[in-house]
């Protein structure tokens, strides 16, 4: 299905909900009683970018995209901790883990209490690294035998903006925010459960604030202008180094001007300066409580050579 973002917001809205209809979805992660909620987002084209922000926002350019799913929420510690603690796993799982779940690769276990104080169930997981990120959608694909990632900085942008072409889904104004997220204003200076707030139109929650969302992205603050002449097609900056991996969406620290739906963040090796290793951990970022991740499913399934080469990237050591 195409459906182009130059045409009316109702005619979108309308081959929207036609889409979501039929293809919206719940996972359940086998072996256990967890599951989680897919959004389907249609193929499209939009306008990324925005003049009203910041230098590494410009120049505003067409993007067309293929059709995927998104996440409905955040992904929450629920979601994340049998990822994380093996033994916690194996407590939770109804029927023994499979040899092949139980062979993927686990993060350390932290030193420091990765909540940060701030609340567990149903509260977004975060303060993991890019590749700690990733890694966690290879254990789920183990689990589940579907390919999950992160969303391309494109996607991401696509998917928060759900049509618009306002500074935030809502409109320009800033006033309205306190309706979609949490951030510096009303967030208490913490995350809170997902999905207290309204969704986007296409059934998103919490991408405005509450924690910034990793996407696949390196940060390069001159990449869209490499995309300035005609349309670019699915767009990602592959990464290749340890910094810096694009962050969207903002979080519960963040003032509105980080929240729009445009607004880039870029990822930073001094959230990790309280980390008493040598090398740094790949895993964690001891001083980043305000990251987080949501995840992604193309419709179009890599093949298997390339989802073993997305998964199993060479690990980069910290500095």
């Amino acid at each position: 299905m195409s459906v182009k973002l130059l045409i009316t917001v109702p005619l979108l809205l309308s081959a929207f909900f036609s889409f979501a209809q039929e293809k919206s979805y719940t996972q359940q992660i086998e072996g256990t009683k967890l599951s989680f909620t897919m959004q389907a987002i249609p193929a499209g084209e939009f306008l990324m970018g925005s003049k009203k922000g910041k230098a590494d926002e410009l120049p505003v350019h067409r993007v067309k995209l293929d059709a995927f799913w998104m996440a409905t929420f955040e992904l929450t510690w629920d979601l994340y901790e049998p990822f994380l603690y093996k033994d916690y796993e194996t407590s939770h799982s109804i029927v023994p883990v499979p040899a092949n779940v139980d062979a993927v690769t686990r993060p350390t276990k932290p030193y420091l209490d990765m909540t940060f104080g701030m609340g567990k169930e149903n509260h977004p997981a975060l303060a993991m690294t890019h590749y700690n990120a990733i890694q966690y959608c290879k254990w789920l694909y183990a689990r589940t035998g579907v390919f999950y990632r992160l969303p391309t900085e494109a996607e991401w942008e696509y998917a928060c903006r759900a049509g618009s072409t306002s500074e935030y889904t809502f409109g320009d104004a800033a006033a309205g925010l306190a309706d979609y997220g949490w951030f510096k204003e009303n967030s208490g200076g913490k995350t809170h459960a997902v999905g207290q707030k309204k969704p986007n139109p296409w059934g998103l929650f919490d991408l405005y604030g509450n924690v910034g969302e990793w996407t696949y992205d390196q940060y390069a603050a001159d990449f869209y202008a490499a995309n300035q002449k005609g349309v670019a097609i699915n767009p990602v900056a592959a990464p290749s180094k340890l910094y810096a991996h694009v962050i969207r969406g903002g979080s519960y620290e963040d003032t509105p001007l980080d929240l729009r739906s445009a607004a880039r963040l870029a990822s930073d090796p001094v959230w990790k300066q309280l980390d008493p290793q040598i090398p740094k951990s790949n895993w964690w970022f001891p001083e980043a409580p305000f990251i987080g991740m949501r995840l992604v499913r193309p419709v179009n399934t890599p093949s298997k050579a390339e989802i073993t080469a997305y998964y199993d990237q060479p690990v980069i050591a910290d500095y």
